[in-house]
């Protein structure tokens, strides 16, 4: 009983309703969370006017005082689309129903669109929602950790052949390190670096002086007795020493791995942080109600920039 009353609860929008709704209702959807302040009525992204023109035939306004024309999307991270508004909110109601993700091909055949505009669309949703983790201060108990990803080498076939691939000199150079620092009761922040212990900077940069780190015994936390209290725990003898223990840390790991081997498969190097990201995020709302979850979405893409890597690369140069 208590099973399903949990999972009620976390199941406040279905797809049947997002797509029993008019493209109308739709795009006032979008109105309705970026101009939240105003009850969704148009406000100038140029000069902050409150008094605007609705041209209704083409969805855009012009403002009465410096006359720019501009649209809901105009200046966020869905400028210049080309999907309707109800398939924009489809896409991100199946996303966040994902509780390991959601594979672009697996998108790109529920909305019927191309392999790309899957791909490019859920990495665009991964950039706005990892615009609030940017300036995140962590403070009380912080919990921090590190996992390997990537670089995998293949054995030979013949066993005579094979080599050590623990050897540094048998690795392929493109393993890389997933560095993540949870709050507990907080915000989770991930980082991507090389080794455990380059991040060490950025725990200066991110976490308050009068935390409290828990660690485990790798080396690479050695750096931060010098900084801030830290306890670590030895997880070969146990997983939790006197209340010391990295389990939200871990928690995290187990569903950024799920993600890659049950959803994605491979997540390419340059593509880490950004599916790192999406795992902190999940992590962090995993107890908010799906259609909550869309609605933060939705909110984070209109306030998130125009996207300088995931547009046209003579934009992107620009």
């Amino acid at each position: 009983m208590q099973h399903f009353l949990l999972s009620a609860k976390a199941r406040t929008l279905s797809l049947r309703t997002v797509f029993r709704m008019s493209e109308d209702e739709a795009y006032r959807t979008f109105c309705d969370l970026r101009w939240s302040d105003t009850d969704g009525d148009a406000v100038c992204p140029r000069c902050g006017c409150v008094e605007v023109y609705n041209i209704s035939t083409r969805r855009k306004f012009k403002c009465v005082g410096c006359h720019h024309q501009f649209s809901v999307t105009s200046g966020t991270i869905f400028a210049s689309r080309k999907m309707s508004f109800g398939d924009l909110l489809a896409a991100i109601a199946i996303f966040v129903n994902g509780a390991k993700g959601v594979a672009a091909l697996q998108l790109s055949r529920d909305l019927d669109c191309q392999y790309k505009t899957a791909f490019v669309l859920t990495h665009k949703l991964r950039e706005a929602m990892a615009q609030e983790q940017a300036s995140l201060q962590l403070n009380g108990i912080v919990e921090i950790d590190g996992g390997y990803f990537g670089g995998h080498v293949k054995p030979e076939n013949r066993k005579e052949d094979r080599k050590d691939r623990r050897l540094k000199a048998n690795t392929s150079g493109k393993r890389q390190c997933v560095v993540i620092m949870r709050e507990r009761g907080g915000k989770s922040l991930p980082f991507v670096v090389k080794n455990e212990g380059d991040a060490v900077p950025f725990v200066r940069d991110h976490v308050g002086t009068l935390a409290t780190i828990h660690a485990d015994e790798g080396t690479g936390w050695d750096a931060l007795h010098a900084g801030w209290d830290t306890k670590r725990v030895n997880h070969s003898v146990a997983f939790m020493d006197n209340g010391v223990c990295t389990n939200q840390a871990e928690s995290y790991f187990s569903r950024l791995r799920r993600m890659e081997v049950g959803t994605h498969h491979h997540i390419a190097g340059p593509y880490l942080r950004s599916y790192a990201g999406e795992a902190a995020w999940r992590e962090d709302n995993r107890r908010v109600d799906n259609g909550n979850q869309t609605v933060l979405v939705v909110e984070a893409t209109m306030d998130a920039p125009v996207s300088r890597q995931w547009k046209g690369y003579w934009q992107r140069e620009a």
